[in-house]
């Protein structure tokens, strides 16, 4: 289990990308692991033949428990669950009859690399399974016979054994073990029977009444630490009017080019993240958190991005040493930290030492949004909709009517940290910058 991060001591094996005997490249996905904080995907380290797993799907572990090898080909095997905690040579476990025992202890019998796949497929042991090949070998036919067996035996209990994955896919899906015939090792429920159950199920059509939909992980992390946060901070509410043409002007004139180039578009966030870091520097006392009766000031600029997933919840990775970057590199930096939380590819460091957060649901077109402060922060930005309206411009001292691109800046501040008259000088200053700037010279 790799180091996943400073204050992260174990992890959950909730998916492995490879069995034993499948090959695997440099940088592919081996598994993905849980924490409290991210779910991540773990590549694997050099190219090979994985030959041995030694952590099952829904086990926690300690960081530093070996969890799978990476060989040749010719050593593929099936690791007893026992070796998680202790790798010393795997022990076959006792065969189920005399000709299984007959052949455990003929080293000569080797396996097909189609037997492999199958054991390795159903969580089998070669051990397990009667051979009735030439020599004692073990034959395709063997394995198969073996699970057809298996399917055919009656459902398991509701009380055998589930592992933490296999039991949140339960709830979460509202599927009832007993109706599922585990096709585990000892007949145990896997991650991919309740999958394979969950999409058997008719589609819903016309239901009235109520729907139970119980939380996720991710949802009632979300929850306990939003709530949290209500509980700790004195959350204000400030909002600014903003007036985006200038800003406008430049996604108008260089846009086109900008994705051609890059891949993506030029969003109004790249410029508000850049325009909030600078004031920061003027408004030191929103980079902070609160600690008893202290401020501490962070000169450290981490701008955390509250990304959403698809629905399951939030996650808000953070950019390092924000300030450094220029329009550009920032727009760079916001999609691909997007794209990695996403896909599943962030660490625990990617989202910890954040000390100002940006919440942007503009692409929504919101009118106003007061976020909750992602604590131990004091404050979050909230970057809403930006429209066509009717506004009073001024040319040469007179005044006129113009159809101008404008948006909200909704600040949520906690009052212990800094009173209104600071947080409503740190909208104005964001406002100046994002309307003085040079942006076309960062494109």
């Amino acid at each position: 289990m790799p180091q996943l991060g400073e204050t992260v001591n174990e992890g959950t094996v909730t998916k492995w990308f490879k069995q034993v005997g499948q090959s695997i490249q440099r940088g592919e996905p081996l598994f993905e692991v849980s924490t409290d904080k991210v779910d991540t995907e773990i590549p694997a380290p050099l190219d090979g033949v994985v030959t041995a797993i030694y952590v099952q799907e829904g086990e926690t572990v300690v960081v530093g428990t070996k969890l799978a090898t990476i060989g040749d080909a010719d050593a593929a095997t099936s690791a007893p669950r026992s070796e998680a905690t202790s790798p010393a040579k795997p022990q076959a476990s006792a065969p189920t009859t005399p000709k299984a025992a007959a052949r455990a202890l003929d080293d000569t019998a080797p396996l097909s690399p189609v037997v492999r796949r199958l054991l390795a497929e159903h969580g089998l042991e070669a051990a397990q399974v009667a051979a009735t090949g030439p020599n004692g070998r073990l034959t395709r036919d063997d394995v198969l016979a073996f699970v057809s067996a298996q399917v055919d035996a009656p459902a398991i209990s509701p009380s055998a054994s589930l592992s933490p994955v296999v039991r949140r896919l339960l709830d979460e899906s509202n599927v009832d073990p007993s109706i599922l015939i585990g096709t585990g090792p000892d007949g145990r429920v896997t991650r991919h029977d309740v999958e394979v159950a969950i999409a058997a199920r008719p589609a819903k059509v016309g239901l009235r009444g109520d729907e139970i939909v119980p939380f996720t992980k991710i949802r009632r992390l979300t929850a306990e630490h939003m709530v949290r946060s209500k509980a700790t901070s004195a959350h204000t509410l400030m909002v600014r009017e903003v007036d985006y043409e200038r800003v406008e002007d430049v996604r108008r004139q260089h846009g086109a080019a900008f994705k051609e180039r890059e891949g993506f578009g030029l969003s109004y966030l790249a410029f508000n993240a850049v325009a909030t870091l600078s004031a920061l520097r003027d408004y030191p006392h929103l980079n902070a958190s609160v600690n008893n009766d202290e401020l501490i000031v962070h000169h450290d600029l981490n701008l955390g991005i509250a990304v959403e997933l698809e629905g399951e919840g939030l996650i808000v990775p953070v950019i390092r040493n924000a300030d450094e970057h220029n329009l550009r590199t920032m727009a760079q930096a916001i999609r691909q930290l997007a794209d990695r939380a996403r896909t599943k590819k962030l660490t625990i460091d990617d989202t910890a030492t954040g000390t100002f957060t940006i919440s942007n649901p503009g692409p929504f077109a919101t009118l106003l949004t007061g976020s909750i402060i992602n604590q131990p922060q004091v404050a979050i930005l909230s970057t809403d909709g930006v429209s066509r309206k009717p506004v009073v411009v001024e040319t040469n001292g007179e005044e006129s009517i113009a159809i101008h691109s404008v948006g909200l800046l909704a600040l949520t501040f906690d009052h212990r940290a800094v009173d209104g008259a600071y947080a409503a000088r740190f909208l104005w200053r964001v406002d100046e910058i994002l309307n003085s700037r040079d942006w076309a010279a960062e494109v």
